[in-house]
């Protein structure tokens, strides 16, 4: 009986804490995920810390951590509107951008300052695609740890307009049919039905959704189809 109570409550807790730590990422918002700074890090770690002892401490009780955790949120959630009402207070929370190349330069006191030697800037470069200081205009460490790069004029990538290609527009793909089950909602928003996309599937030698994995559309090149294949085929 002690072993099926302990399950109950072990139960109950995960769900409870994986519906509570589910709430919390759409309170705080995407970037929160994407932009991790320091503070986001160590806010992070607390969370999970928090719902490993309400989950193994037979002494934690399930409310208790729920406190804990809308608590800890509420106020992650004041420093990200205190950060966006008041200017100031990003740096201290958020941190600083440093620019560690300067117009092709090194900045070591700004290597010193962000605890970074020669080897791990390499390595950071390498991380964007770069093997040569030389390549660099401007290198800047977000305050996230990532590497933004300014490059050279001659190294950087020619624009459509450096080669005098005439522009075209771009579209953005819609995926119309994903894992044998049609997206009826992207196909009413690009306009179009059922009737046509089963037309440009025959116009494709296909004539049963179940034969399709994936279809996406674009406006100027049409419908892409991946047909489905089992492992045997």
């Amino acid at each position: 009986m002690m072993e099926i109570k302990f399950l109950g409550e072990l139960t109950l807790q995960l769900i409870l804490g994986f519906f509570a730590l589910l709430l919390i990422t759409k309170i705080l918002g995407k970037t929160q995920i994407s932009q991790v700074t320091p503070f986001d890090f160590i806010s992070a770690l607390v969370l999970g810390e928090l719902l490993g002892n309400a989950i193994y401490d037979k002494d934690t009780n399930i409310f208790i951590f729920l406190y804990a955790v809308f608590l800890w949120t509420f106020l992650i959630y004041m420093i990200e509107r205190i950060t966006q009402k008041f200017r100031r207070t990003r740096i201290f929370f958020e941190g600083d951008p440093s620019i560690l190349i300067r117009n092709g330069y090194i900045d070591f006191e700004q290597l010193k300052k962000e605890k970074l030697d020669i080897n791990e800037l390499m390595s950071l470069l390498r991380g964007r695609d770069i093997f040569s200081i030389r390549e660099v205009k401007y290198a800047i460490l977000e305050p996230n740890g990532s590497l933004s790069i300014l490059k050279k004029a001659k190294y950087d990538t020619p624009t459509r307009e450096d080669l005098n290609l005439i522009n075209r527009e771009v579209y953005l793909p819609v995926a119309f049919i994903l894992d044998r089950e049609i997206i009826f909602e992207n196909l009413k928003a690009c306009g179009l039905d059922e009737e046509w996309l089963k037309k440009e599937l025959e116009a494709n030698g296909i004539n049963d959704i179940n034969e399709v994995f994936f279809a996406e559309w674009k406006f100027d090149e049409g419908l892409h189809v991946v047909p489905f294949r089992k492992k045997n085929s």
